[in-house]
């Protein structure tokens, strides 16, 4: 069936369900495989819950999530708070005012929860032409393991202005949430989404970009904490010459669920994708999920796309799933490519390392630090850097204990 794209209140309801495993053992039809070509719909009735059959959960530990299947009640599991950056603020979007919907399709059952829950979206709103050099720092608190929040969040950034906006979750909740991205022709935005929940906290987030013509996003994705933490992004480089880099940054500890399903799709003309994402995972049930899909489409003339995951495994009893998939309908393009690679340390470095008076237990410090500062360097924030790189070496001191 054709999944509906329209918002809840001008969708109208069917008995079908879009759920493909349920297409599998009801109809005997074959699943959907290709990411591009998953269904849509703002009714959370029409994916049903899953099974963990189904290929986009089937990594993932789908009866931690069941709470987050069905929509909240009192959605007062976080609370919101600017560190700076509030007067850009601009009045709540409920569904059906642009720019809420513009680029966002709920594909999955915790998603289309989220925009059923949350009647009113927070808008970031960055004006036409201006720099705004001090990041926008929204600080979501979690106020319980056993409380519930869905939220839809979208930031738009207005042509040829310049953002940095920072998501940090701390403390624990059961949240579903998407975040809705607008980069609009010549704009450069940059979202880093933290994730530093406590062990308890459970978190799904769909975050679903478009970029515009000459415009760049650059795209961070960070999860050092939270019992299961599922956030998937997905980026659409829509006009000519626009760029994406999707950057991500994970350390699961025993027990932990990480993971991120990426998705950059290049549409137009002369676009330039660069997707990274680095791992480290210790102690026993630690675990991380990364699915890359790159799609080139048949209009996307001139592209330059790569896509790498790198996961470094310390412990016994820790496991990450990497899998990159790359897709391209044009044979005019300057490049594309895709890596993977999971291990542990690298032998000849801590030789290296050794043989020069490093102690075993600092070579290896050395080693995951020189790993994982790659991303961090990145951001651009001293401050963050700071922050993230005192949290790996909180990490990195638990695993050499």
């Amino acid at each position: 069936m054709a999944a509906s794209t329209t918002a809840p209140s001008e969708a109208q309801h069917t008995n079908a369900h879009i759920d493909p495993a349920a297409q599998v053992s009801e109809a005997g039809f074959v699943p959907v495989q290709t990411r591009s070509e998953r269904p849509h719909s703002f009714d959370p009735d029409d994916f049903g819950a899953p099974t963990g059959r189904e290929v986009n959960w089937k990594h993932t530990p789908v009866a931690k999530l069941s709470p987050l299947f069905e929509v909240a009640g009192s959605g007062d599991g976080v609370s919101y708070s600017f560190g700076s950056g509030e007067q850009y603020v601009s009045a709540p979007l409920a569904a059906g005012d642009a720019p809420r919907g513009e680029v966002f399709l709920a594909e999955d059952i915790t998603a289309a929860i989220a925009w059923q829950g949350s009647p009113e979206a927070l808008h970031i709103r960055i004006p036409r032409e201006e720099e705004v050099a001090e990041p926008v720092f929204i600080a979501i608190d979690g106020l319980g393991a056993d409380r519930r929040a869905d939220a839809h969040l979208v930031i738009e950034a207005l042509e040829h202005s310049s953002a940095t906006v920072v998501l940090q979750h701390t403390g624990a909740a059961q949240y579903s949430q998407n975040v809705e991205i607008i980069v609009r022709d010549g704009a450069k935005l940059t979202v880093i989404s933290l994730q530093q929940w406590q062990d308890e906290a459970v978190h799904t987030s769909a975050h679903q970009a478009r970029v515009d013509a000459d415009a760049t996003l650059k795209h961070f994705v960070i999860s050092f904490g939270g019992g299961v933490v599922r956030v998937n992004p997905s980026v659409e480089l829509a006009g000519a010459g626009s760029e994406g880099y999707l950057y991500g940054l994970s350390y699961a500890d025993a027990g932990q669920h990480l993971e991120s399903q990426v998705f950059l799709h290049h549409k137009g003309p002369h676009t330039k994708g660069d997707v990274l994402y680095k791992g480290a995972l210790q102690g026993q049930g630690a675990h991380s999920v990364w699915i890359g899909d790159v799609l080139i489409g048949a209009d996307a003339n001139g592209t330059d796309s790569y896509e790498a995951n790198r996961n470094l495994v310390l412990t016994e009893g820790a496991r990450a799933d990497s899998i990159p998939n790359l897709e391209i309908e044009t044979g005019d393009i300057l490049g594309a490519g895709h890596a993977s690679a999971t291990g542990r340390f690298d032998d000849e470095q801590l030789f290296y390392l050794q043989a020069r008076g490093i102690s075993e237990e600092e070579a290896r410090r050395l080693v995951v630090l020189g790993f994982l500062t790659d991303i961090v360097q990145r951001l651009g924030i001293p401050a963050l850097e700071a922050e993230l790189l005192a949290a790996i070496e909180t990490e990195l001191a638990e695993v050499n204990a």
